[in-house]
């Protein structure tokens, strides 16, 4: 540990990273200890901070009227709470041995040590980028950052052409796909797997791939790209798969993202099998004291599997630092782990899921049985009431809950929430049955669509014991 916290001097705290679970860290410990107690230096290497990535897609489509409303505090605004915040400076090293990191100021290029007595590690995650001819062209886009969104926006701005081409049918890829065609584009989507959002399972794929269709989108499942075309300006044109040629004006990168742990892993810290930092229920890292992680860059446990997985959100990240910050800070905080749940939409099409898919409860060796419904958002008599799709999955034996996957209109994402809790809670789905949800025709059918899957997946446990 470095020395000054001894003799009664105070203690520093460094963070590296300055967005969700870093500035949550920063901003937490600091509620519980004043500047005379702790002093806290944060890195962060972009332009902004405590930013929300997951509303670049509604700011570049225009349901966002202005960056600005993405951030939720400027540097300026830690700065007065007495937080050391250093943008535009970049991490290159953590001397885990010495206490101490080593930073670049990416203006001026000059680099200095840093020691701590306590370290947070909040890197995030960073895009992946397959390494194919062109792909580095002016007119391709990745979409992880404030940074990122305005470069892409600068490109919908200049760009003549109304051609638009998405790598990736994800959560990004969906989201990206409805903002360019929001904005007037032809949109493609080059998908390598079976359907879109390979979060759900393929069944439930299939449905976001007809509504994407629906919408304009063209889907182009099982196929991957092979190179990404330029003109003689050397910018974009095409993307190539092994088949076809897709004319391109901008091309969107929605492939997924990987853990940013070059460092940690650089500096000797543990890392899981899926490139996260390994940290226990207070988020510190495994064999270090004084090091905590958070946010995109860690494995989390999954509470349904039992299984460690890398869930990049900033749900987890936000959680996440309020547990470091209050254990950095002198208080006592934990993280239990995550049931996997996730929203999205694509226009008017809502997508959520959580807990496991098939393929996560064959992976984690359990025996399941799985149940598909269709109801309605309301009372089927009231009006504008529309259709959704609800499938369950539940152990073989017990019944216990494993995942639910929706897919529909108005009032079908948030829905999931109920069963995130009833993951959470460990229910089975025979006692799901009899929660006592809200009911009126407005809202909801007199037997809730949730409750109608439960119901279903209730008897098929009860037939496959018999």
């Amino acid at each position: 540990m470095n020395m000054s916290a001894v003799g009664g001097t105070r203690e520093r705290l460094v963070v590296v990273g300055g967005d969700a679970a870093g500035m949550s860290a920063a901003s937490q410990a600091r509620r519980l200890r004043g500047p005379d107690e702790l002093e806290i230096v944060a890195f962060e290497r972009g332009h902004f901070s405590s930013y929300s990535a997951c509303g670049i897609p509604y700011w570049v489509g225009g349901d966002v009227a202005d960056r600005d409303q993405l951030i939720a505090r400027t540097p300026e605004e830690h700065r007065a709470r007495d937080i050391d915040l250093r943008m535009r400076t970049e991490v290159t090293g953590i001397d885990v041995a010495g206490g101490r990191v080593r930073a670049r100021d990416l203006e001026s290029g000059a680099e200095s040590w840093t020691p701590y007595d306590k370290l947070v590690i909040a890197t995030g995650a960073r895009p992946i980028r397959p390494e194919l001819p062109g792909v580095d062209a002016p007119g391709v886009h990745g979409v992880q950052t404030l940074d990122d969104g305005q470069a892409l926006l600068d490109t919908l701005t200049r760009t003549r052409g109304r051609r638009a081409v998405v790598v990736g049918a994800g959560y990004i890829g969906v989201e990206m796909a409805e903002t360019l065609i929001n904005r007037g584009y032809e949109v493609t989507v080059v998908n390598r797997g079976r359907e879109p959002m390979s979060t759900l399972d393929p069944d439930m794929g299939r449905l976001v791939h007809e509504a994407m269709e629906g919408l304009g989108i063209t889907m182009v499942n099982d196929a991957e790209v092979t190179k990404v075309l330029t003109g003689d300006d050397g910018r974009v044109r095409a993307v190539a798969t092994e088949d076809a040629e897709y004319p391109a004006d901008v091309v969107v990168l929605g492939i997924g993202v990987r853990p940013e742990t070059g460092l940690a892993g650089a500096a000797g810290l543990p890392l899981g099998e899926h490139g996260g930092l390994l940290t226990d229920l207070g988020m510190r890292v495994q064999g270090h004291e004084n090091i905590w992680a958070g946010g995109d860059c860690v494995e989390v446990l999954d509470l349904v599997s039992g299984q460690r997985r890398h869930i990049p959100l900033g749900t987890h990240a936000n959680k996440h630092g309020q547990v470091i910050g209050t254990n950095a800070g002198g208080g006592y905080a934990t993280f239990p782990g995550v049931v996997g749940t996730a929203v999205s939409k694509v226009c008017d099409l809502e997508i959520a899921r959580t807990g496991l898919r098939e393929k996560d409860a064959l992976g984690a060796g359990l025996r399941f049985v799985s149940a598909t419904i269709e109801s309605t958002s309301r009372a089927g008599y009231y009006p504008d009431s529309s259709p959704m799709t609800v499938k369950m999955l539940a152990e073989r034996r017990t019944g216990r809950l494993l995942g639910v996957q929706i897919v529909g209109r108005e009032g079908a994402g948030k829905r999931v929430d109920i069963a995130a809790v009833a993951l959470t809670a460990g229910m089975t789905v025979d006692r799901m049955t009899a929660l006592d949800l809200g009911y009126a025709p407005p809202f909801s059918p007199v037997w809730d669509p949730v409750l109608v899957a439960a119901r279903k997946a209730a008897r098929v446990v009860e037939e496959r014991r018999g």
